[in-house]
């Protein structure tokens, strides 16, 4: 489609699928310069696509002005202004096919999400590795007339630290882990107490800097902190700006299945993934990086993983999954990889 100049790329949320969109975007527009994109997305994402050339964000107000079918119609009006040639659809729920009925005419390629392949995959049916999302988004463009390379990505320099940054770190020379030990469900976290021993043993000659989210988060992190030498919560003190300055300046990260790995993944960083209940065979391994960097649950102990692919369903007894994992394990694949 070469006439296509302008392209609306929608993916509205969650954290973790709105960062994996990044290095799709960052080839497309390594590749095609000469079209815009747009990205539809919530506000709060914006810093995700601050290093991408030819690349606006604009904020859905899907709480406020954009709510319903009345704020889309709105949004969607807003959105025409634009002068859009096509929109890639990298969501597709309700919200995006509301949208795509005020887009008629227009070249409107919504992402194949293989549900078919992933129940098969949750209910045992089948055991392999499924088209990661990356190459699902980067389908979408390929539909619109657009062959997508993901092969030889680049990636951004690492951010020269502010002065709140750097206080906040501190100066020496040690290696920066970052370690995000949480999760939007429980059953793809490693559990706490075997965590606290990762942060022990790597505190003693590493520098361990900690990232999440809520309260209870905040309050876990800071025992941490207090605790153990070497040890930083970051957790409740940064913007999402200065979070990915932070995280590209880390040598390594180690995150559970959640959107810190795709975070440190879209800047380059090395990411090593811990899986609970959840496997990367379902397509969301953060990208780029090594097959033998996600560490996983025994699935001789647990046959039945991977119970859902979102970790929020699964079987009596699987919740601690990933106690099958020893401290001892992720100490080592993360002092191979420093």
């Amino acid at each position: 489609m070469p006439s296509t100049k302008h392209i609306l790329v929608i993916r509205l949320s969650a954290m973790g699928d709105v960062a994996m969109t990044v290095p799709v975007l960052k080839a497309f527009t390594a590749q095609y310069p000469e079209v815009k994109l747009t990205v539809l997305t919530r506000e709060f994402f914006t810093p995700f696509f601050r290093d991408l050339e030819n690349v606006s964000v604009f904020p859905a107000d899907l709480k406020g002005t954009h709510k319903g079918v009345l704020g889309l119609y709105k949004l969607s009006k807003e959105l025409k202004k634009l002068n859009i040639d096509a929109i890639a659809d990298l969501h597709n729920v309700l919200r995006t096919n509301i949208l795509k009925c005020f887009f008629l005419g227009k070249p409107f390629v919504q992402i194949d999400k293989g549900r078919a392949e992933k129940k098969a995959l949750v209910t045992g049916k089948t055991f392999q590795q499924l088209k990661t999302t990356h190459e699902r988004y980067a389908d979408v463009f390929r539909k619109l007339g657009f062959p997508l390379d993901l092969a030889n990505p680049k990636f951004p320099n690492r951010v020269a630290l502010n002065s709140k940054l750097q206080d906040l770190v501190g100066a020496d020379t040690k290696k920066w882990i970052g370690m995000a030990p949480f999760a939007a469900h429980e059953s793809k976290m490693y559990p706490l107490d075997l965590m606290e021993q990762v942060i022990e043993t790597l505190s003693k000659t590493h520098k361990i800097l900690l990232f999440g989210g809520g309260k209870k988060e905040v309050d876990i992190l800071d025992a941490y902190q207090s605790k153990y030498e070497n040890v930083i919560n970051l957790a409740g003190k940064l913007t999402l700006d200065e979070e990915l300055d932070v995280i590209s300046n880390l040598d390594v990260m180690l995150s559970m299945d959640s959107g810190n790995a795709h975070m440190a993944a879209m800047l380059g960083v090395k990411v090593i993934t811990i899986w609970g209940v959840t496997h990367p065979y379902a397509g969301f391994a953060p990208f780029n990086q090594p097959e033998d960097f996600a560490i996983l649950s025994d699935r001789e102990q647990f046959p039945l993983i991977p119970t859902s692919i979102y970790g929020n369903k699964y079987p009596e007894g699987y919740q601690d999954a990933a106690r099958s994992i020893t401290p001892e394990r992720v100490v080592e694949k993360i002092n191979l990889v420093l």
